[in-house]
Formats: C-alpha cells, sequence, structure tokens
C-alpha cells in the first residue's frame, strides 16, 4: 500500500468545487493532513493595454461569492481554505514553509498565463511533488479515440461523432469528510470588490443572470431548470431566446469557474432522461457540453494559436483598430440596434446570450474588419461566464481564423428578426426611462 504524505495543498483555479473535483479527491485519499488554496491575483484584476480591467466587477462578484461558498463547503468536510489576494508565486513558498507540505494537488492548465505561474513555482520547489489533473472536460483526455492532441479534427462534427461513438462519460467522483483534526486556525479574508479595485455595483433588475456564484446555486440551477421547471426538456427550442433567465440552462458560469463539473451536468440529464423523458432538447444540452470540450481539446492542440491574429488557421485578413469604433461597439452606438441592445447589456450585466455574441462578434469582425483580439479581451473582462477557451474558440471562429468551414457572416437585421421579431428584447436595453 503507497505511503501517505503527510502534508498536502489543494491549490483551487477554475476548479472551485468540493463535489467530483480531482485534485480534492486524490489529496483526501493519499495524505494525512489536506490544507486548501485560493489566490485571488492581482494581475486577474490590474488595466489591460487597452484600458479597461482584465477581470470587471460582475465576474470578480461572481467568484466572490463562489470562493465563500467553497469555503464553506470545506468547512463542513473538516478542510481548511486559505484565501489571499496576492500572486501564487509569493504566497505557496511560505505555506509550504509554514506548514512542511510535501505534495501540491491541481487542476491541469496549459493557457500560458496559467501554466507561466505554475512553472515558475515548479523551478523554485523542486522537492515538492505535484499532481495534477485534467479535471475540466466532459470526455476525459486518457478516453477520447485521439492518442495525439495533434490528430483533433479540425470540424467539430467529426469530433463529436468519433467521442460520442467511443468515449463513456467517467463517474462523478464522491468527496469523504475529513476527521475534524485535519482543520487549522485560518485567519485569511476573501476580499470584496473594493479590494479589488472595483467598483460596488447593484444587479440590474432587466438582467438574464440574476444568479450567485458557487457550487450550490449551481446545483440549485439545475434543480430549478432540470427538475421543478422541466425546462430541460424545451432546451433546443428556446436556447436562442434572449430575454428571461430560463430562455437556456446558464449553467456556463458555474462551468466556467469549476462550480460544477460538466460529468454532474451530463449524468443530472441522463438521470433526467430516464426518468422525465429523453429528446433531441434533452441531447442539446449534452452537445452543447461537448462543443465546450471541443474548444478546450483545439487549444491545447494549437496552444497559443488561439491568441493570435492569424488564429490557428494562420490566415492574414487587413484588421483595422479603431478606438472610435471600439467606444461605439461597446457603448451600444453603432448602426445596428440588435447589435446596440446587446452591447448594452453586456456594459450593464456581464450577460449576454449565445445569439447575441454571435452578432456583435460578427459585426466587430466581418463588418467593422476590426481586430479580433481586442475585443475578445474585453469580453473576458465583462462577461460572468468568461471561459478562456470558449471566448477565444468562438472568437476565432467568428472572425474567421477559427475552426469555422464555412467562414460565416451574419446577416444582422435578417437575425435581429428572427430571433427578436416582435423588437421585445431590443426595447428591452435601448428604451430609455421616461422619467
Amino acid at each position: 500500500m503507497q505511503k501517505k504524505q503527510k502534508t498536502s495543498l489543494v491549490w483551487f483555479r477554475n476548479d472551485l468545487r468540493v463535489n467530483d473535483q480531482a485534485s480534492l479527491y486524490q489529496a483526501a485519499k493519499e495524505s494525512e493532513q489536506v490544507i486548501a488554496l485560493y489566490c485571488f491575483d492581482p494581475r486577474h484584476f490590474a488595466e489591460t493595454q487597452f484600458g479597461f480591467k482584465k477581470t470587471e466587477k460582475f465576474r470578480a462578484q461572481f467568484l466572490i461569492e463562489t470562493v465563500h461558498e467553497l469555503r464553506r463547503n470545506l468547512e463542513q468536510l473538516h478542510i481548511t481554505l486559505l484565501v489571499f489576494h496576492e500572486k501564487p508565486e509569493k504566497v505557496i513558498p511560505k505555506l509550504i514553509s509554514d506548514y512542511n507540505i510535501e505534495a501540491i494537488y491541481l487542476q491541469k492548465e496549459w493557457t500560458s498565463e496559467e501554466t507561466a505561474v505554475t512553472d515558475a513555482l515548479k523551478n523554485e520547489l523542486k522537492h515538492i511533488v505535484w499532481h495534477e489533473y485534467y479535471d475540466q472536460f466532459l470526455f476525459h483526455p486518457d478516453d477520447i479515440p485521439y492518442t495525439d492532441f495533434k490528430k483533433i479534427p479540425e470540424v467539430f462534427t467529426e469530433f463529436r461523432k468519433q467521442c460520442e461513438k467511443t468515449v463513456r462519460v467517467k463517474s462523478r467522483l464522491e468527496m469523504p469528510k475529513l476527521p475534524e483534526s485535519n482543520v487549522i486556525e485560518n485567519s485569511t479574508a476573501i476580499p470584496s470588490l473594493s479590494d479589488l479595485g472595483l467598483d460596488d455595483f447593484e444587479r440590474h433588475p432587466k438582467t438574464a443572470f440574476p444568479f450567485q456564484g458557487g457550487e450550490n446555486q449551481a446545483l440549485s440551477r439545475i434543480e430549478d431548470y432540470f427538475w421543478e421547471t422541466k425546462k430541460l426538456s424545451v432546451y433546443k427550442k428556446t436556447r436562442n431566446g434572449l430575454v428571461g433567465k430560463d430562455y437556456s440552462s446558464k449553467l456556463s458560469a458555474w462551468l466556467a469557474n469549476g462550480s460544477i463539473s460538466a460529468r454532474t451536468i451530463y449524468w443530472e440529464v441522463k438521470r433526467y432522461e430516464k426518468e422525465i423523458g429523453a429528446n433531441e432538447d434533452t441531447y442539446w444540452l449534452i452537445f452543447e457540453l461537448i462543443w465546450r470540450d471541443y474548444f478546450k481539446y483545439i487549444s491545447l492542440k494549437h496552444g497559443n494559436k488561439i491568441f493570435q491574429l492569424k488564429g490557428i488557421l494562420n490566415k492574414t485578413y487587413e484588421w483595422k483598430f479603431n478606438q472610435k469604433a471600439f467606444q461605439q461597439w461597446t457603448n451600444g452606438n453603432t448602426k445596428e440596434p440588435f447589435v446596440n441592445a446587446n452591447m448594452i447589456e453586456l456594459q450593464e450585466t456581464g450577460w449576454m446570450s449565445n445569439r447575441g455574441r454571435q452578432n456583435v462578434a460578427s459585426f466587430w469582425a466581418k463588418e467593422w474588419e476590426q481586430d479580433w483580439r481586442i475585443a475578445a479581451a474585453y469580453f473576458e473582462s465583462m462577461l460572468i461566464d468568461y471561459d478562456v477557451h470558449s471566448n477565444y474558440g468562438n472568437w476565432i471562429y467568428n472572425s474567421g481564423v477559427g475552426n469555422d468551414p464555412r467562414d460565416r457572416k451574419f446577416n444582422i437585421k435578417r437575425q435581429a428578426e428572427m430571433y427578436d421579431s416582435n423588437g421585445v428584447f431590443q426595447k428591452l436595453w435601448l428604451q430609455t426611462s421616461l422619467f
């Protein structure tokens, strides 16, 4: 039997849950003592070269709520979550010294900003055992029918069909409760928005995303959307909606910071199909989870190309950047009311529908032919459900330098007629108050 490590650190990043969490599960199994850590990295809240914050108030607030809930849920398992508003490279070496930590458990990341931090720590802490887990997928990398990430197909449909044919989604991991003796003294505090240099705000009464961050909130949303309202049974029919909280599952924000795993959602859909009934709509939520996986595999395959102007196709367009155009686009002051309504919704709430995102991206990149990377960075700043792989994967897709084999351009007036035929969405965000 493998000898247990004395003390291990679980370093939380975008995996902010206790259920079905590989790093936490393995640390608990393999260690005598487990300590948990989350760092609000100041770099994530700094101003970008484009003049806006890397993370704005909406996603930051959702993250703060998530970390509060994570701390409470870990406490119930007798695990202490230490929280710092500091760079991990400063915090972790000190914790290792203070608590005689032998091993670090974490979710495996591969995008450049995340790996730069991990690599710096690994170079400094050569005596530490590192345990990293691919834990953000529906279809685990060990199980997909591609032994080399370079062989991932460039077209989604081929990837989906092969995986659906050959992959069985892994079961969820059940986290055990540790003994009370595992708890350590903790005086660390979770920062507020103002601590992070951001403005406090009241949630907008018209928002389509009136939810709070945290694992329990994600599970509560599933309970409501699947079991209480049974909206899952009409998901495909309503998913292109624009107004209200129930036109889509809205699970993307919890998935993005790892408050819930894709596997948990998948197995809950399967249970729903068994108990309530399966149809094209219930399958479509799984279909969307596979799209999410696909963008992660594309970023594993192509690395930093997903952030580069020519994208994964190495395709050259005459991209421009005009600051005035950027202000018009972000403030919802273009010639297209449908674009404007979506951009104002984003500015006021930190949320935009899938349909809206495709239209505003097409307008920016295909109509105005402006540098898509700046718009992608703006989405990163503003969106509550920002996920690096999905955000940049979708931006290169919509900008003609990604995985769209047809290089489509949206007819925005036609889109508005199809998806907002009575103008309810546009009126919601474009009509100013009479008072």
